[in-house]
This record gives structure tokens, sequence and C-alpha cells, in this order.
């Protein structure tokens, strides 16, 4: 019964850790990867983490475009876009 519980408690404690590392923030995951990368740890699980130390493509992580949105001055009138909805 004592192995039963050893191997549910990995079981839960692996789980856990998934979970953690998966809902956790970008940035966060990216600092823990490269802190995890001073150790010397199997291929296996490093190269994981080197993939985990690069900023993922897309926009909205970095603000390094700024805003590319146009400047409208306050009060300009805008138009009015009517989208047709398709029948189904």
């Amino acid at each position: 019964m004592a192995l039963q519980s050893i191997v549910v408690a990995l079981i839960v404690l692996a789980c856990t850790a998934y979970a953690a590392w998966t809902l956790m923030p970008s940035a966060a995951r990216r600092a823990l990867a490269a802190a995890m990368l001073k150790f010397t740890l199997p291929s296996a699980v490093a190269k994981p983490l080197q993939r985990a130390t690069q900023a993922a493509p897309g926009c909205g992580g970095c603000d390094g475009c700024g805003d590319t949105a146009p400047k409208k001055a306050p009060g300009a009138p805008q138009p009015l876009v009517f989208q047709r909805r398709l029948d189904r």
C-alpha cells in the first residue's frame, strides 16, 4: 500500500508541475527556464527549456512596434461599416 501511495504522490506532483508550467505567464516561464538551464541537465530536459527561453513569435507581448493604429483626432467622425450576415 505504501508503494501505491508513493506512485500516486509522484503522479500528482508531476501533474501539478505541468499545470503550473502551462498556466504560468510566458515571462515568468522564460526566467524560470533560464535559471534551470544554469544547472547540468540531461539533453531531454534541456532542449524544451532552451525553447522556452526564446520569446514566442507573434504580436502583443513586447510592444516593440509601438502603437500601429492610425491616430484620429478626438471627435473626428468614424465611418460606419456594415457586415452582411451570411446565411447558414
